[in-house]
């Protein structure tokens, strides 16, 4: 495991007589992005769960950087660097965005949280905070809050506050959808400079953009991997090409 960042390990997980998860094996190698893909219901969004840790597997394990994790919840993953784009749910909507990325920067210096007063006259929280939303394109929404971003831009909200906790590894669950054609292009080339801060664990459902980022593509259908390899291997996998890409055999 010293060349993986991320080693996930015979996962299982039921749901009375749904298979979520059966027996699910993947890895995340240094600077490389690892696309996720598959039907709806697959159990892609499961798996995620279970590798950030808000979802206990009946069995298997997560290793990162290393460490077991297996047993760690979501805050404690995250402080060893496992970030994932649903940061924004456990954060107050009625913040700035701005505010939001602070609240993640004051976590990574682990300093107290301080939600009024002179806070936002704080240059050590507001200048890393405002240089995450620069880089994912939100300056010029800094002061709106996060429940009057658009679905898209609460993904890039999502981005910048995983940046802003110093993310070792990103789990990304469909970070375009919401996105028009000129959104997912710029968030496509976004992510490709990502890769070299720290590899991604990408679901998306825009195959445009899975063939443009992936190093290697794993295939989830009714909770099992069929398939992995790298873009041309899976487009010219014929049991994938049946199953997930539409194609006759």
């Amino acid at each position: 495991m010293a060349d993986t960042v991320l080693s996930i390990r015979d996962l299982k997980k039921t749901f009375g007589a749904l298979k979520a998860t059966d027996g699910v094996s993947i890895d995340l190698r240094p600077g490389e992005i690892h696309a996720l893909i598959g039907p709806n219901g697959a159990g892609k969004t499961t798996l995620i769960h279970q590798i950030s840790g808000s979802i206990k597997p009946d069995s298997g394990s997560v290793h990162f950087l290393g460490e077991d994790v297996s047993r760690l919840g979501v805050a404690a993953r995250a402080r060893r660097g496992l970030g994932r784009s649903f940061q924004i749910s456990s954060l107050a909507p009625e913040f700035s965005a701005l505010r939001n990325v602070m609240l993640a920067v004051q976590s990574r210096q682990g300093s107290s949280f301080r939600f009024f007063g002179p806070v936002m006259a704080d240059k050590s929280l507001t200048e890393p905070a405002m240089a995450m939303l620069e880089r994912t394109g939100l300056a010029a929404r800094a002061q709106v809050p996060a429940a009057a971003l658009s679905h898209g831009e609460r993904r890039q909200l999502e981005i910048a506050i995983a940046l802003a906790l110093g993310s070792k590894a990103f789990l990304f669950d469909e970070p375009m959808a919401g996105m028009g054609p000129e959104g997912s292009k710029a968030l496509t080339a976004f992510l490709d400079t990502l890769r070299h801060e720290a590899p991604i664990l990408l679901v998306e459902h825009d195959m445009d953009a899975v063939f443009a980022l992936a190093d290697r593509i794993s295939v989830l259908v009714y909770g099992r991997i069929i398939a992995s390899g790298t873009v041309d291997e899976i487009r010219n996998d014929p049991e994938v090409r049946r199953a997930y890409l539409g194609e006759a055999s």
